[in-house]
């Protein structure tokens, strides 16, 4: 598989997103859902807790895409709901050090929503991975 960078603006890179990417060669594609901080028993965790949600809600992203043989390496798109940006933006870092650290740049988009699906879940990740 091979990825191309496309910015013909430089700013989101020092965000830590591309503004496009083209993929080609892929085997593979796995569209994942939207992922919070729910605990494995199904029960929603960390109320009020942004920090604490946004880093279980990408351990959630992570583990179906361990399920599926890939990585973070491998996230071609990535989707940020919040109900409250502002509250997101000094939390924001862990999610953008933890794609930095898998040498991943995703084309992402951030959206600010009345509420998620589970009352008290502050932030959906969802995402499509290429491998």
């Amino acid at each position: 598989m091979e990825r191309v960078a496309i910015n013909p603006v430089t700013w989101s890179v020092e965000m830590g997103f591309n503004q496009g990417e083209v993929v080609s060669g892929q085997t593979r594609t796995l569209y994942i859902s939207g992922q919070t901080a729910m605990a494995p028993d199904g029960q929603p965790a960390h109320p009020g807790d942004m920090a604490a949600q946004v880093s279980l809600a990408l351990d959630n992203l992570e583990a179906v895409l361990g399920e599926a043989g890939m990585s973070l390496a491998d996230l071609v798109r990535l989707n940020v709901y919040t109900t409250d940006v502002d509250a997101l933006f000094p939390h924001y870092g862990v999610l953008a050090a933890r794609l930095a650290a898998a040498g991943v740049a995703p084309t992402t988009t951030m959206l600010g929503v009345i509420r998620l699906a589970i009352p008290g879940q502050m932030i959906e990740l969802d995402g499509t991975a290429v491998a």
